[in-house]
């Protein structure tokens, strides 16, 4: 019996939505790295891009746990010597782009390289209830459900 690996002519990318509001970022972050490599699928083959695109709704209503939202930092460059800046994540999520806090944290759980570019494109985050792949159909995915450590509103409930 051989290993099968896929090809890109066995590969099918579906859509999947997932709402944030009330989801804790670093266990929804795993979540959709997971579906845009494919790894929730019997067919995943490691050098191939298998997985859906991912729409993700209500980015500025997730949840950092603890002191996360006021303490955690990002720090980008600007290319210029002693060019370093630095954002707590409370700013992000309050400021124009609170979007770019799922990216980031998903980007960070993906082997950099090209295959990492390939996936990244087929994440589409956006800051309110509304998202333009309506003509996709994307299916829905309840991620608070999967586990109760997964929504702070579980939680406080149960």
């Amino acid at each position: 019996m051989r290993t099968f690996s896929a090809t890109p002519a066995d590969i099918e990318h579906g859509w999947c939505l997932i709402d944030a509001d009330g989801l804790v970022l670093g266990r929804l972050a795993t979540i959709i790295a997971n579906r845009l490599r494919g790894k929730h699928k019997a067919m995943w083959t490691p050098h191939m891009d298998c997985g859906d695109h991912v729409v993700v709704v209500n980015a500025e209503k997730v949840v950092l746990t603890g002191k996360k939202r006021s303490q955690k930092i990002y720090y980008r460059h600007t290319g210029y010597p002693g060019g370093m800046k630095e954002t707590s994540a409370e700013k992000i999520l309050d400021g124009r782009f609170p979007e770019r806090v799922i990216e980031a944290a998903v980007s960070r759980m993906i082997n950099k390289g090209p295959l990492q570019r390939e996936v990244m494109r087929k994440l589409h985050v956006y800051k309110g209830g509304e998202h333009p792949h309506q003509a996709q159909k994307p299916a829905p995915v309840d991620i608070a459900a999967m586990n109760q450590k997964n929504s702070v509103k579980e939680r406080a409930n149960g």
